[in-house]
């Protein structure tokens, strides 16, 4: 037998009172002393200490003592429970029930069982006459009521449970989203949030505090007014794409201050996905950026400045080294070779420095294929006439610019003294490979000048070769004198290119 707090436990589940005072099982109560021609029908529920009625015909008591209760005999059984003669069954015989008001008599009950198997009481039928007992359509029809009396009780526990689950949720979320303002009002960043269609419903504290405006002026559509004009529609043709793609939102723009001034802030979104993967909402900040969008500028400015007295200076330096030259004759084969080196410098120099958008370069200023373009071009008819790039590409930086420049100036220059460039026949073909960790840069002329013998190693242009290619950019220099004409192939780290 279960034990009574488990009991109670159950019962406590079902909205009981309401289905009391709603009047939910009169009419199943009416039709079960119509069924069995009794003048009293009960569905009692059975408690630790009494007996209550859900639903009653016949009887004025409310409730009864369970020590007196004909029904906690009757919901231990699996079928209708009948007692012919409470005056003749030894189990009644002398219960208040028998012996005074309401002469109880007959009684039949069936048993009402929860969904887990715990008794909770019964819908009965009492006569003040002791019967034989019920026909067999009246105890069908019994156990049908029984049924039905279960299926409504339980309908109305359903509804209790998620009435208890909806508020239960609905605490949770309030609690969670007032925790979530209380997190986003500590945060230095302006913080908002919209709905899957992009309506702006929300913004913490810092986002008024900043733009000045009244809660509330900015939701939907209005936030774009406080954009600075000239960004507005950048703006909105970024966000709508996200809108429209769900990829994230990132842009920099210019937010009007309370103070009537624009500064920069960076802002950016990210879409909240539900199970099925739509979005159901965009959380998103706003970083004031705008000290360091200012500072950037200033150092691009003077960036700019600084390489370009540097390109100043490599004139400076070729024109004094050409007066020299003037000076001393001798001196002029030198000096020829000097001045070209340090224009080859002053062109990756000039390629790779900060430029303004009016000085930048055509070719991307990581591209190692635009370096070499750019280098090849004092030896060159026409673009790619006699120099042809082929493979893949490497991004570079400043650092490996000036090795490279001085490594490939060498190459075309011995190509134009020795090689393939000395005749209108001759051309070169660089053939650039990119593998995981290293690049194979090879360097090939053909249709020049036969080769007639290999030149000995040691001369200062192949002390700058090995000086470029190996000391400075850790690779190795591979020479292959052909009858045809020079192979050269340098093999160079691939973090070598460029910074991580």
């Amino acid at each position: 037998m279960l034990d009574e707090t488990t009991r109670a436990s159950v019962i406590a589940s079902y909205d009981v009172a309401a289905a009391r005072e709603l009047g939910e099982l009169d009419d199943l109560v009416q039709f079960a002393s119509e069924l069995c021609a009794a003048p009293i029908a009960l569905v009692s529920l059975v408690e630790e200490e009494y007996q209550r009625f859900l639903a009653r015909v016949g009887l004025d008591a409310e409730e009864t003592p369970r020590s007196q209760s004909f029904c906690a005999h009757a919901m231990y059984g699996a079928e209708v429970m009948v007692v012919p003669d409470a005056a003749a069954d030894p189990r009644f015989a002398d219960n208040p029930l028998v012996t005074g008001s309401p002469h109880i008599r007959f009684y039949a009950g069936m048993p009402l069982v929860s969904r887990e198997g715990v008794p909770l009481g019964a819908i009965c039928v009492i006569d003040t006459v002791a019967r034989d007992g019920l026909t067999p359509f009246q105890l069908q029809g019994l156990a049908i009521l029984g049924r039905a009396v279960m299926g409504r009780l339980d309908d109305r526990r359903l509804t209790r449970e998620q009435s208890i689950t909806n508020a239960r949720s609905r605490r949770a979320l309030e609690e969670s989203e007032q925790r979530f303002r209380t997190l986003a009002d500590t945060m230095p960043q302006m913080v908002w949030s919209t709905l899957p269609d992009g309506f702006h419903d929300y913004y913490n504290a810092r986002w008024y505090e900043f733009t000045g405006v009244p809660a509330g002026s900015t939701d939907g559509e209005a936030w774009n007014d406080v954009f600075h004009r000239d960004d507005q529609d950048r703006a909105w043709t970024t966000w709508r794409h996200s809108l429209e793609t769900g990829d994230p939102y990132q842009i920099e723009y210019r937010l009007r201050h309370f103070d009537g001034t624009y500064r920069w802030v960076l802002g950016r979104a990210l879409p909240i996905r539900d199970p099925d993967g739509r979005i159901s909402r965009w959380f998103g900040t706003c970083t004031d950026i705008h000290e360091q969008k200012i500072a950037l500028e200033e150092r691009e400015v003077i960036s700019q400045e600084l390489s370009h007295r540097i390109k100043n200076i490599f004139a400076v330096i070729s024109g004094l080294i050409a007066f020299a030259a003037r000076a001393t004759p001798q001196f002029a084969p030198i000096a020829t070779d000097l001045r070209e080196r340090i224009t080859a410098l002053g062109r990756a120099h000039d390629f790779v420095r900060p430029h303004s958008p009016a000085s930048r370069p055509s070719a991307q200023q990581d591209s190692l294929k635009g370096l070499l373009t750019d280098l090849f071009v004092p030896y060159e008819r026409g673009p790619g006439e006699r120099l042809r790039l082929l493979g893949d590409e490497i991004a570079i930086d400043d650092r490996s610019a000036t090795p490279l420049a001085l490594l490939f100036h060498e190459l075309a220059t011995n190509a134009t003294k020795y090689g393939a460039l000395a005749n209108d026949q001759g051309h070169v073909r660089v053939d650039i490979r990119r593998g995981d960790d290293q690049a194979a840069l090879t360097w090939s002329e053909h249709d020049g000048p036969p080769i007639q013998a290999v030149p000995r190693d040691g001369g200062f242009g192949s002390q700058l070769i090995e000086l470029s290619a190996v000391r400075q950019l850790g690779g190795k220099v591979a020479r292959d004198w052909r009858r045809e004409g020079l192979v050269v192939t340098v093999e160079v780290p691939i973090s070598a290119f460029r910074r991580h």
